[in-house]
């Protein structure tokens, strides 16, 4: 286990990292306004498409739906790194964060990898082949908050978990504002007073505002995309982008989590 001053550390680290956030770029902060233009232009059935997300994300907070992973190939993860048996995520929460914080980096590169592929094979078709991109993306992206929660010992289970997750999607999709409310809200996630799942819903919006935030960043970050055949070099680097951060985030953000546990412990 990590002495106080290795996790004050740590979380050091992580504070610096929650500051570096509102340092946006000035295209992130104009990021809405191509979408406003292409709202007009874009297809119905694309709109449809969107639309869906918010039943489904929905339905995921509720019960976790289709999205729902197994978590027993993470087990097989972390049994191999530390040596012993993991029969249930329990068994993960006392491993070391040096542990944790590889293996959200080796499992990130690889869903970056099938981030990749799957917006270059979308991108083929242009802007009629996006519409199977967003649902798609949205679903590499749930899977990867679950294993990077499972790695640091949180149960996707949960709703509480589930909640915490669309959180991170909101997180990696926000502006200023909304990264420091969020950031603000998820630091009493663990405290009595901040432990009901479904005010946290209420607050934002929760899951309805992770889509209509999605669903302005593809107006920008998928602009070329919707050319075809030249959409599979955007797609492939957008989807990229979009589950590099949302990893960092996740990792980020759980990680804090389990290093305030551990501190609160001492």
């Amino acid at each position: 286990m990590e002495t106080r001053e290795e996790l004050a550390g740590e979380l050091s680290v992580i504070e610096s990292w929650e500051k570096e956030q509102s340092d946006l770029w000035i295209w992130e902060r104009l990021g809405r306004l191509p979408f406003k233009l292409l709202d007009k232009i874009t297809p119905r059935f694309i709109h449809n498409k969107v639309g869906n997300l918010l039943e489904e994300i929905g339905s995921y907070i509720q019960t976790g739906g289709s999205y729902l992973i197994k978590k027993e190939s993470i087990f097989e993860r972390v049994e191999r790194e530390v040596q012993t048996p993991v029969n249930d995520v329990a068994d993960i929460k006392e491993i070391p964060l040096s542990v944790m914080k590889k293996l959200s980096e080796e499992l990130a590169g690889q869903r970056k990898k099938m981030a990749a592929i799957q917006g270059a094979s979308t991108g083929i078709g242009g802007i009629f082949t996006l519409a199977i991109d967003i649902p798609a993306l949205m679903a590499i992206s749930l899977k990867t908050l679950q294993e990077i929660a499972i790695i640091h010992g949180y149960d996707p289970n949960d709703q509480r978990e589930r909640v915490f997750m669309v959180k991170c999607l909101q997180f990696s999709s926000a502006d200023i504002v909304g990264k420091q409310a969020i950031l603000n809200e998820l630091s009493n996630y663990d405290r009595p007073e901040g432990s009901g799942s479904g005010e946290m819903v209420s607050q934002l919006q929760g899951w309805r505002e992770v889509v209509y935030t999605y669903r302005d960043q593809f107006g920008w970050k998928k602009l070329f995309q919707m050319v075809p055949v030249a959409g599979m070099i955007f797609g492939a680097f957008t989807n990229r982008s979009m589950i590099n951060d949302l990893a960092e985030t996740g990792s980020m953000l759980y990680r804090k989590r389990r290093i305030l546990e551990r501190l609160n412990r001492m």
